[in-house]
């Protein structure tokens, strides 16, 4: 797992809640990836890029791999920084990169996740190397950082 943060990481912030947690009140490993998808839709959405806008024209961005890699556990109540990076992977992948962040800036988790763009077609679904401009220049916006902190 390489780390990207040194350019402008796009940021959300979070706090741990109840429904985040399982019964130790220790953050439950699906809330991560949830919080891993709202950082990518909001991501996209800062470089004006819809997803809902996406979907309804024929393509998807799915999840082709995931690691998570644990630290520290984040606790009920934790004020979370999510810093993501964005980068071409190999080939069709665009890989993603976020670090949970402790409100002492300590790093708690370090997620990597790629998706590949694809279009849905009546004959099935199609891997594309590149998309049309709108998203291939949006991918491109993402890849520079946020430079709104």
């Amino acid at each position: 797992m390489t780390s990207n943060f040194g350019v402008y990481p796009w940021l959300l912030k979070k706090i741990v809640l109840p429904q985040n947690t399982d019964h130790a009140g220790v953050m439950w490993h699906g809330s991560y990836v949830s919080w891993l998808e709202e950082s990518r839709i909001n991501a996209l959405l800062d470089v004006g890029l819809a997803y809902k806008k996406l979907s309804d024209e024929g393509f998807e961005m799915p999840v082709v791999q995931l690691k998570i890699k644990y630290f520290i556990p984040l606790m009920h109540g934790d004020n979370v920084l999510l810093k993501t990076c964005v980068s071409p992977g190999k080939g069709p992948r665009w890989h993603w990169e976020t670090k949970f962040q402790t409100a002492s800036e300590k790093c708690a988790a370090l997620a990597n996740v790629d998706l590949v763009l694809i279009e849905k077609t009546n004959s099935g679904n199609r891997l594309l190397r590149e998309g049309p401009a709108y998203i291939s220049k949006a991918l491109e916006d993402l890849k520079q950082g946020c430079r709104k902190n």
